[in-house]
């Protein structure tokens, strides 16, 4: 009767002790640490922007078609850059004026679009949104040109729009500024 007792109890037992790779697995702790992820590029997630050069002077146009010619640049983080703006349109300034405004990291495009429509007095620059605005030229009539300096001054995507009335839905780009 021994016999029959004992079988039974060194069987579970054994089973008791047996080798339970997932419990194991669970108990471990892992030591190594991963490296930290390199930091990603500013806009790299911008089609295109693999093929453009890093410049400090940017020469963009705007037309009759409401668009610029150019909507990507790079620039250095904390450098003096120039911009050299022409309305190459026809159509008269009344109903086809342009300028370039560069806003801050982080604006809503759209509220600031809508807000410049009623700001007729300041050249569709909205005074209540004017902390928003790095630099921007002169509301341009066609064959008109205006020439800016701006330094951006933190690494990251900064949006560029034309502010004349509905312009901003199709007159925009980015500048990227990198370390």
């Amino acid at each position: 009767m021994k016999r029959v007792i004992l079988v039974p109890a060194a069987l579970l037992f054994l089973a008791a002790c047996g080798n339970n790779e997932s419990a194991n697995k669970a108990a471990t702790t892992d030591t190594t640490s991963a490296a930290p992820a390199a930091p990603e590029k500013p806009g790299a997630d911008i089609p295109g922007i693999d093929s453009v050069q890093v410049t400090d002077a940017i020469v963009l146009t705007g037309n009759d078609d409401t668009k610029y010619d150019k909507t990507l640049f790079k620039v250095k983080a904390g450098k003096q850059v120039s911009l050299d703006f022409k309305n190459v349109g026809k159509m008269p300034a009344t109903a086809m004026s342009h300028n370039v405004v560069i806003l801050q990291q982080g604006i809503d495009v759209n509220a600031f679009g809508q807000a410049a429509i009623a700001a007729t007095a300041t050249e569709h620059i909205p005074a209540s949104m004017a902390d928003a605005v790095i630099a921007h030229t002169k509301l341009l009539g066609p064959g008109q040109s205006d020439k800016i300096t701006f330094t951006l001054p933190d690494v990251g995507v900064y949006d560029f729009i034309c502010t004349f009335p509905g312009h901003y839905a199709t007159m925009k780009g980015k500048i990227v500024a990198e370390p």
